[in-house]
């Protein structure tokens, strides 16, 4: 395996959006948490841009950073949390027994993927740039996925028209 700049990057986004995760999910304050949470974004877009997936990085900013990330703050903002002593845990032996168990699932994962996949993707594909583009999105969803992605929108739908029965109702 050559140690060029595409590897260093992925390496280090790799590294980073771990870490940011890791920050994310023991910050007590749920801003803090929010802000790592933007910065594994960033680094989960880097490494769709390495794999070449130009049209999954744009929309995992657009979408994700856009969207989802703005009605966070708004969530955050609107329960106003304030005294943060409220949230103070006590570390018992349950948690430890969570954690400990925890690092031994996350050690057999790790072993189980790198003793599966060691050597067999050397090489990227010839055909990776284009699989990564709008139009081969596009014409995978409207062609082999066309059942499951309609399910989907239909399913989106009805969730929608759920929302708007149960909200009329709870104003009338």
């Amino acid at each position: 395996m050559s140690f060029n700049l595409e590897t260093f990057l992925f390496y280090s986004l790799a590294v980073l959006a771990v870490f940011s995760a890791i920050m994310m999910i023991t910050r007590r304050s749920p801003i803090n948490s929010a802000l790592f949470l933007i910065l594994n974004f960033f680094t989960t877009s880097g490494i769709y841009l390495l794999l070449r997936a130009q049209f999954i990085a744009i929309i995992q900013v657009l979408v994700y950073m856009g969207a989802i990330m703005v009605l966070f703050l708004f969530v955050i903002m609107l329960l106003n949390l304030g005294d943060e002593k409220s949230l103070k845990e006590v570390l018992g032996y349950k948690k430890i027994t969570a954690l400990l168990l925890s690092l031994l699932l996350m050690s057999l994962l790790g072993f189980t993927v790198f003793a599966g996949f060691y050597g067999k993707f050397d090489k990227i594909s010839e055909n990776a740039i284009n699989i990564g583009t709008a139009e081969a999105l596009g014409k995978e969803l409207t062609t082999t996925y066309s059942l499951p992605f309609e399910l989907a929108s239909f399913l989106l739908i009805a969730g929608i028209i759920g929302a708007v029965v149960l909200a009329k109702k709870r104003f009338e």
